[in-house]
C-alpha cells in the first residue's frame, strides 16, 4: 500500500487523510503545532480563578455544501459540534471547544506534532521530509496542507507552475486578544461585529456548551492588524481591550488575565482551484486558500485532493 505524507494537520490535512485512508492508502501527518487545532485552535490561559480555555481562532463555521453538511450532521450526532444561532442562523461551533473536531480526527490517524517540515527532497520516485528528528522515511506522495505563504517556498523547488498559484494567493493577518474578567461585562448579546478596530468580539463563555468565568475574544480588523503586525503581544492586548471598552460604552473592569496572538495567515482570499496535484511527481496541496476563507472550504479542499490523488494511476497503482 502506498504511504503518503501530509504536512499540516489542520482541517484540510485531516480531511484529506480521512478520505485517503478510506480509499485504502496509508497516511502519516506532520504538524509544527504542539497539538491539533490550526485555525480551529483553542488556548489555555492560567488565571486567579483557574485555567480558562479560549477559542482564539475561527469563532464558528457555516455549512453550504451537501457533503460537508452530511459530515457536520455526523459530528453533531456524536456531540462534537452544536449550532450557535446567536452568531448566525447557520453557524456551528465545536464542543467543548472549537478544536473538538480536529482533535477527534487527529486521534484516528498517525500524526506527529511539534514537527516542523522545512522542505522536501526527491529520492528516485519517492519523497523525504526535511524535518528535525524525523526518521527519514520515504513517501510515495506528499500533500502540503499549509497556508499559501508556507506552501509556495516548498513547491517552488519542485513544481514552479503549481507554486505560482500559492505565490499569488495572499492571506490577511489578524491580531486576537483574549481577556478574562471577574464580573460580567455590560453587553446582553455578547457579540460585536465590524466596529472600528474590531472585526469580531464575543463573550467566549456565552457560547453553547461553554462555562467558566467571563471571558472575551477580540479580533482586530485586517487593515489594523497589518499596520500593527510586528508589534509585541504586550502592546497589542491593551489596545484591543481599549477598543472593546469603547464599543461597550460602559465601565470596563480590569481583566484578571489577558493575552494576544498574531495570526499571520488568518484570512485567505480563495483561488477557486479546489486543490493542486502533480500526478507525475506525486505532490499536491490542499487548504482553504484554494477555495475560500471558510472552514468548509478547507475540508472540501482536502477531500477534493484525495479524490484526485486516488484517481491518478501513478498513485493508485502499486
Amino acid at each position: 500500500m502506498k504511504h503518503i505524507a501530509i504536512v499540516g494537520a489542520g482541517i484540510a490535512g485531516l480531511s484529506c487523510a480521512e478520505a485517503l485512508v478510506r480509499m485504502g492508502a496509508r497516511v502519516s501527518l506532520f504538524d509544527k503545532g504542539r497539538g491539533p487545532g490550526g485555525r480551529l485552535a483553542s488556548r489555555r490561559i492560567e488565571t486567579p480563578l483557574g485555567t480558562t480555555v479560549f477559542d482564539f481562532g475561527a469563532q464558528y463555521f457555516t455549512v453550504r455544501d451537501p457533503a460537508f453538511a452530511a459530515q457536520v450532521h455526523a459530528w453533531e450526532a456524536r456531540g462534537l459540534v452544536t449550532p450557535w444561532q446567536t452568531a448566525r442562523h447557520d453557524a456551528y461551533i465545536g464542543v467543548p471547544t472549537m478544536n473538538a473536531v480536529v482533535r477527534d480526527l487527529a486521534g484516528q490517524h498517525d500524526v506527529s506534532f511539534s514537527s516542523l517540515v522545512k522542505g522536501l527532497t526527491r529520492h528516485g520516485r519517492k519523497w523525504r521530509l526535511v524535518c528535525a528528528g524525523h526518521d527519514q522515511a520515504l513517501y510515495d506522495a506528499v500533500v502540503l496542507a499549509l497556508p499559501a505563504e508556507q506552501t509556495a517556498p516548498i513547491l517552488t523547488l519542485h513544481d514552479f507552475e503549481l507554486a505560482q498559484s500559492a505565490l499569488f494567493a495572499r492571506s490577511q493577518p489578524c491580531w486576537t486578544g483574549m481577556f478574562v474578567f471577574t464580573d460580567r461585562l455590560a453587553h446582553d448579546v455578547g457579540i460585536v461585529r465590524d466596529k472600528g478596530v474590531i472585526a469580531w468580539a464575543a463573550r467566549d463563555n456565552g457560547k453553547p456548551g461553554r462555562s467558566g468565568p467571563e471571558r472575551w475574544v477580540v479580533q482586530a480588523a485586517p487593515d489594523w492588524s497589518v499596520r500593527h503586525l510586528e508589534e509585541l503581544p504586550e502592546t497589542i492586548a491593551p489596545l484591543l481591550l481599549a477598543a472593546l471598552a469603547g464599543e461597550l460604552a460602559a465601565p470596563m473592569p480590569a481583566p484578571i488575565a489577558q493575552s494576544a496572538h498574531r495570526w499571520r495567515y488568518a484570512l485567505s482570499a480563495g483561488t477557486g482551484l479546489g486543490s493542486l496535484w502533480n500526478p507525475a511527481l506525486r505532490i499536491g496541496a490542499c487548504s482553504d486558500w484554494l477555495l475560500g476563507p471558510r472552514i468548509e472550504c478547507a475540508w472540501l479542499s482536502g477531500l477534493h485532493l484525495a479524490e484526485r490523488m486516488m484517481a491518478a494511476p501513478a498513485v493508485a497503482a502499486e
